[in-house]
């Protein structure tokens, strides 16, 4: 194992794993409940975590770690992509953009809507789509150009 790997795989697992870490505290510490497009992003980060965990166990690590660091770059695809319909830039392929309309308002029993095309938190303009979008295109990317650097 060369010490850039070994920096790759730790990479692979800690930060899919932190990042869900955050979503979490923010659904349950803060009550920022996630959207459809949120949980997509998650997906691919549960993905990361298991490949990333297999790394450590599996060979050759560097398939492994590359498929974590590319399952980390989709969710962050997925979060530029859910970033883009929360600032207006283009529209959401999902219902969960659309206002709630007729019989549905009345419906208490529903699960709570939570709308997609609405950033419920941001940070210098940043929402958590778009946190996601930064940190993981560039830990992912530089997860995969790790793994697959060879002397």
């Amino acid at each position: 194992m060369t010490d850039r790997l070994g920096v790759a795989r730790a990479l692979a697992v800690l930060v899919p794993a932190a990042l869900l870490g955050g979503a979490y505290v923010s659904q349950y510490g803060f009550g920022l409940f996630p959207c459809e497009m949120c949980w997509w992003q998650r997906y691919p980060h549960f993905a990361a975590v298991a490949a990333g965990l297999v790394a450590f166990v599996a060979r050759p690590p560097q398939v492994w770690t590359a498929l974590a660091g590319l399952a980390i770059l989709t969710s962050g695809l997925i979060g530029g992509f859910h970033a883009g319909v929360e600032y207006g830039w283009w529209q959401g392929i999902t219902g969960c953009a659309a206002p709630v309309s007729g019989t549905d308002v009345l419906d208490f029993n529903a699960a709570p809507l939570i709308r997609c095309d609405v950033a419920p938190w941001t940070l210098w303009g940043i929402s958590l789509a778009g946190f996601n979008f930064l940190i993981s295109c560039v830990a992912g990317a530089a997860i995969v150009a790790l793994a697959a650097y060879r002397k």
